[in-house]
């Protein structure tokens, strides 16, 4: 793929607001998210529980909960067109097909009562002219494809039949079975140990490659980010707090709630035994979040009333290295 063709935008989302009526009244989700994803990019989505990265992957795929959730502005453009103008059938055709999404929690994802032959088959029979003996084989080839063995045998298994490994490459399989040009991939890596999560990783990975897919990767994991991404979106509180190509970010966070989780990965270079930096308190409720700086109470750093109170400006400060300008957070 030459450069050129990696700079063009293939997700682009701007403005995107979100809320949800809960028994407190309405809370806002996400304020004003932007973010573009390009061909062939891997855009990491990183922050703590809580602070609005999975709402975000299903506003895009349109998933989000009916009635509670409501998407109250901006624009989610894919491949030029906007999805949140696509109807229901046009989005259907959409999923799976053009956007495959890896969920958080296979066994949530999988239905424990249909073999994982007809899971994978129906991705091939809702978007293909194909016959259902020609998706079968094809759910054979593409549990071949993500590393299960003897896949002439595991179509006929049941999701508790397999390990939590296996698992993950299954739900890989049913989002990348009519390959799509986006994989969203919400935390891919959750509940597995070390060896598996680098084995999925790895996968994902190969199997991105082989596609031309790009991938939006959501975690809290910075060790995924720098692993596996080319450009990183810090959120908090439902916004975005600092966006920059994976190196820059590390080499020069910007944001105070950046610097926040960097200080609190162990690294080879530290101090043996000794206490790790931890950023205290948690994300704040939805529905007791500020207008302005929303990571003033956390940052133990003195905010004045119109810095709680007045939204800062999202500002380039370095070239494609973006930040949320509260001068107190801010470090330049």
């Amino acid at each position: 793929m030459t450069n050129e063709a990696k700079n063009d935008s293939l997700l682009k989302v701007k403005d995107l607001s979100v809320s949800f009526a809960t028994d407190e009244g309405e809370v806002q989700a996400l304020d004003a998210v932007d973010f573009e994803v390009k061909l062939g990019q891997t855009l990491g989505l990183v922050g703590e529980s809580g602070c609005g990265k999975s709402v975000t992957a299903l506003s895009v795929m349109r998933l989000l909960p009916r009635p509670m959730g409501k998407i109250n502005g901006g624009s989610i453009h894919f491949e030029g067109k906007d999805l949140l103008k696509l109807t229901p059938d046009e989005m259907r055709q959409v999923r799976g097909n053009e956007i495959g999404m890896i969920f958080q929690e296979p066994m949530n994802a999988l239905n424990p009562v249909r073999s994982i032959g007809d899971q994978i088959s129906e991705s091939f029979l809702l978007h293909q002219d194909i016959t259902r003996k020609q998706a079968w084989l094809k759910s054979i080839e593409m549990l071949d494809e993500v590393g299960i063995p003897v896949p002439e045998s595991r179509v006929f298994e049941y999701p508790h039949q397999l390990s939590g490994g296996m698992r993950q490459r299954i739900v890989i399989a049913i989002a990348l079975a009519c390959k799509p040009k986006l994989i969203i991939a919400d935390e891919p890596t959750t509940a597995l140990d070390v060896t598996v999560q680098s084995q999925i990783l790895d996968l994902l990975q190969s199997l991105k490659e082989k596609l031309g897919s790009s991938v939006l990767l959501i975690t809290h994991d910075l060790g995924v980010i720098a692993e596996t991404c080319d450009e990183v979106c810090v959120m908090y509180a439902g916004r975005m707090v600092e966006r920059a190509p994976v190196k820059e970010l590390f080499a020069h966070p910007m944001h105070a709630y950046t610097r926040g989780l960097l200080s609190s990965i162990p690294r080879l270079d530290g101090i043996p035994k000794t206490e790790l930096s931890t950023i205290d308190g948690m994300v704040p409720s939805l529905s007791e979040l500020n207008s302005g700086c929303r990571f003033a109470p956390r940052s133990g750093l003195e905010h004045s009333k119109e810095q709680i109170e007045k939204r800062p400006g999202f500002i380039e400060i370095n070239p494609e290295h973006w930040v949320e300008a509260c001068p107190v957070c801010l470090s330049i």
